[in-house]
């Protein structure tokens, strides 16, 4: 009698399961592969968030593509290694995990899986800006990764929304090519650090705005401005040609509450040198860490730092 690969997928006991396919879940499923390890990579989708992507123009070793076809191009090649050493279930989502001697990972959909560790790569979702405008310009102008699109957007005006650290970094970012910046901070004072305020501030192609909310998005095709709303309730309009969007992440962690120490944004707390979490058996890469630098590129490499970690961890229990 042939057994079903999805009994035989739910009745195994992986060495390792690796939670997420965006550039940290799909790095560490090869590095995986390629030291033999018995693997389960879940997610919902490949790509992560980049996949929204017009452009991507800093993954290293392709001068530009598209999230789409990026996303393609990481499940490409972590099915060429994958063979009988890793098994990939995509569709699914992690609900659950508890620790009964080993790891038990509950799926919303009632499949339960077993392994000896866990790799976290499973990101997180930019908060999105809820304005009139937004749904219909997104990624037509109006754009959540200034890394990723914004050197699409050299020369022209260009507008960032929000006053924390990630909405100062970009502004710092697109002034190295953009004509000029205007920030947008909702609130009466800016919440990034007053060091990295005061240095980009000094930019002679810089200004910012505080108590101005953002009412609406414009354009044709697309994005050609925005309209918000000052101290006062007066309503201004913006001319920009991009809207750079930093309200703030929300990391995609709820399944592991309770088992790894997180900070103050449901990031989970990581060891640097190995990315290990505060509970033995645990690692996390990416966005859904509490990592200092978010990008494609680093989350790539601190999932393989995971995964030599969790080799030698393995090898030598």
């Amino acid at each position: 009698m042939r057994i079903p690969a999805t009994l035989f997928i739910l009745s195994a006991m992986y060495d390792v399961a690796i939670i997420g396919g965006g550039p940290a879940g799909c790095a560490a499923a090869v590095y995986a592969a390629r030291k033999l390890l018995k693997t389960l990579l879940i997610t919902e989708s490949f790509g992560g968030q980049s996949i929204v992507s017009s452009e991507v123009q800093n993954w290293i070793g392709t001068e530009k593509v598209t999230g789409p076809e990026l996303a393609k191009m990481l499940e490409r090649h972590v099915r060429s290694y994958a063979r009988d050493v890793v098994d990939i279930v995509k569709g699914e989502r992690i609900e659950k995990i508890t620790s009964e001697g080993h790891f038990v990972l509950m799926a919303k959909s009632g499949k339960r899986f077993d392994a000896k560790t866990v790799l976290v790569a499973s990101g997180g979702d930019r908060k999105k800006l809820d304005v009139p405008g937004a749904k219909e310009f997104d990624q037509k102008g109006l754009t959540y990764c200034a890394s990723c699109d914004g050197p699409l957007f050299a020369g022209m005006d260009v507008a960032v929304i929000g006053g924390g650290n990630a909405g100062f970094e970009t502004a710092a970012q697109l002034l190295s090519y953009t004509k000029s910046v205007t920030l947008l901070q909702r609130g009466e004072t800016f919440t990034a650090d007053p060091v990295t305020v005061a240095a980009v501030l000094a930019h002679p192609q810089m200004r910012a705005i505080t108590q101005a909310e953002t009412k609406k998005i414009y354009g044709d095709k697309f994005v050609t401005g925005l309209a918000y709303s000052a101290a006062g309730g007066t309503e201004t309009d913006l001319s920009v040609a991009g809207i750079f969007v930093e309200i703030g992440l929300v990391a995609s962690t709820g399944f592991v509450k309770g088992l790894v120490d997180m900070d103050q944004y449901q990031r989970i707390i990581v060891d640097p040198k190995n990315q290990m979490t505060t509970c033995e058996g645990i690692w996390a890469a990416g966005d859904c860490t509490n990592g200092l630098y978010h990008q494609n590129n680093i989350a790539a490499g601190d999932a393989v730092k995971a995964i030599e970690d969790i080799f030698v961890y393995l090898a030598t229990r």
